[in-house]
């Protein structure tokens, strides 16, 4: 209760706050794509507010990122909308199992074969973005689904210049791309890697985005459409159905509002998102501990500990369709208070020695945007196929690349996934249920300001959103909070993970000596999309990842 009276607290500090909020000078959209941004920026000068822009670069991603996101995958939604008050949304659009869908799916000879949940029509969910642009054009839009369709219709059918990243995930996922022959088609220069400048154009994409302009979500999973869909999937060895395409469904849920120090709320992503909780959870124990004032060992070494005991609990979290989730008991003041003091301020605390929570024993792989208008509307969305160029399996004459997102439940209770994340039980599969995510939007809001953050990443998207909103928090402009460098721990494997140069050798010695085991990886990670809006002076600000090639515009 004393939870919930803080909450309540909170808001009625917002309400306060909102009547004397300047409106942004500008709009802004950051993606992680130049081409994308663009497409969302000229729907807001068209006059379309942050939820419009959020179709448009919703659509423009599936284009030029085929490898991150598209309309065979899902996502979550994170919304503000403007007001005397301010509204939080959230608009989950994650793939469900398939009806036909049991936990033994992936099981051949009693042993769970991995490859069978990453690649090919096996692999694949039922997805959720087709659903997700109608739901967020009945609900908050101001234009028709067509218009803010249209650039990327205009995006498929003429076509664009891949670049570097384009061959680089290419490269990553070679091998699969060229054993189906519809993607190895589309997305391959005659079964190799395109070079840099080849025009990727995708006129099957463009007709099924007019398809959706035209009659929205019915045009996907319904009739004609949807038997292309089911019959190509079935001859691929899948377990689609109409039934499931007919009732899929995108679900409105109430986002996860956490009170903080100065006055300040997290406003991030519910269950079938583990990630919210694990940003909640990390903040509000560092609030009891003295990281500002840390040198960057033992700063480092605060982060790694929180991190470490956030990650422990994702095992009792699943599809709150399905599944309990103890959101409560996870966030109570008690809980945190004693997570905190069991962290040691000179020694690193073995994951084995951490009991693990009640039936327990559990990359750049996504996109992420942000957008904010000139009322205060903002979007956070993160979208996903999960791994690179999801399931690399396409439905001829559709243009559509499915999801391998059946990777993302506990097919084996004793193994790990695609990210190293070990299973558990409230997230095994079963039919119709969503898997969970590690994609947290999030949004962090005071008397004075207002932010968001998200970023692709598989297992290491809570850990980053952390590191930005530390960042913020330190008063460090929008440009800071995504190009600072990062670190990651995930409970188990019990390895402290950092990018090429975090750490001085001075600063690895201390960790060490404190008992980390440290890995330095081989690349960096991570796109983050943050974006600012001062609410006193309406200064506004975006800022799009260093580590990728997209960019922040304003209008």
């Amino acid at each position: 209760m004393r939870w919930l009276s803080a909450l309540a607290l909170n808001i009625v500090l917002l309400w306060s706050v909102n009547a004397a909020d300047q409106a942004p000078e500008h709009g802004y959209v950051s993606s992680a794509h130049p081409l994308a941004s663009a497409a969302g920026l000229s729907i807001l000068k068209q006059g379309g507010n942050a939820i419009d822009a959020a179709i448009a670069v919703t659509a423009a991603l599936a284009v030029v990122e085929p490898y991150g996101s598209g309309l065979g995958g899902g996502g979550f939604y994170l919304l503000r909308r403007a007001g005397k008050t301010a509204n939080y949304h959230f608009l989950d659009a994650r793939e469900r199992a398939p009806l036909a869908a049991h936990s033994d799916l992936y099981r051949v000879d009693g042993v769970v074969d991995p490859k069978l949940s990453l690649d090919g029509a096996l692999a694949a969910a039922i997805p959720g973005i087709p659903a997700a642009l109608e739901a967020l054009t009945q609900g908050h839009a101001r234009l028709p689904l067509a218009d803010n369709l249209a650039p990327a219709i205009a995006l498929a059918r003429d076509g664009f210049a891949i670049d570097a990243v384009y061959q680089e995930r290419a490269g990553w996922r070679l091998a699969a791309l060229q054993k189906d022959a519809e993607s190895a088609r589309l997305f391959l220069d005659q079964q190799t890697i395109p070079e840099q400048g080849w025009i990727l154009r995708q006129p099957e994409l463009a007709a099924t985005l007019s398809l959706l302009a035209q009659h929205g979500q019915k045009g996907f999973y319904r009739g004609a459409f949807a038997e292309k869909l089911v019959n190509a999937v079935q001859a691929a060895g899948g377990i689609w159905s109409l039934d499931d395409l007919a009732h899929y469904r995108v679900q409105w849920r109430a986002p996860l509002i956490v009170p903080l120090a100065q006055q300040r709320q997290l406003i991030t992503a519910p269950p079938p998102s583990a990630g919210g909780i694990a940003i909640a959870q990390s903040l509000l124990m560092l609030q009891r501990l003295p990281w500002q004032q840390a040198e960057p060992a033992q700063r480092a070494h605060y982060i790694a500990e929180v991190l470490r005991r956030a990650y422990r609990d994702r095992g009792l979290l699943g599809d709150p369709d399905f599944v309990d989730n103890p959101i409560q008991a996870l966030l109570a003041r008690q809980h945190i208070i004693e997570m905190t003091a069991s962290i040691n301020v000179d020694h690193a605390t073995p994951s084995s020695s951490l009991a693990p929570s009640a039936e327990l024993q559990e990359g750049d792989h996504t996109t992420h945007f942000a957008v904010l208008d000139q009322q205060g509307n903002a979007v956070a969305a993160t979208l996903s196929l999960n791994m690179m160029f999801g399931a690399a399996f396409t439905v001829p004459g559709t243009g559509v690349l499915l999801n391998d997102e059946m990777d993302d439940f506990a097919a084996d209770l004793e193994g790990s996934n695609a990210y190293g994340l070990t299973g558990s039980v409230a997230n095994q599969i079963q039919a119709g249920k969503r898997p969970l995510s590690s994609m947290s939007p999030s949004f962090l809001e005071g008397p004075h300001d207002f932010s968001a953050f998200g970023t692709p990443g598989g297992s290491r998207i809570p850990s980053m959103n952390v590191l930005a909103m530390l960042e913020y928090l330190d008063g460090k402009a929008p440009a800071q909070w995504v190009a600072s460098p990062r670190i990651h721990h995930q409970y188990l494997p019990d390895i402290l993970g950092f990018e090429p140069g975090t750490l001085t050798l001075q600063q690895q010695q201390r960790l060490e000596k404190k008992g980390h085991t440290l890995q330095e990886l081989t690349r960096n990670y991570g796109n983050q999309q943050v974006l600012w809006w001062h609410k006193q002076s309406g200064q506004s600000a975006g800022a799009s990842d260093p580590r990728g090639h997209g960019v922040s515009l304003s209008h």
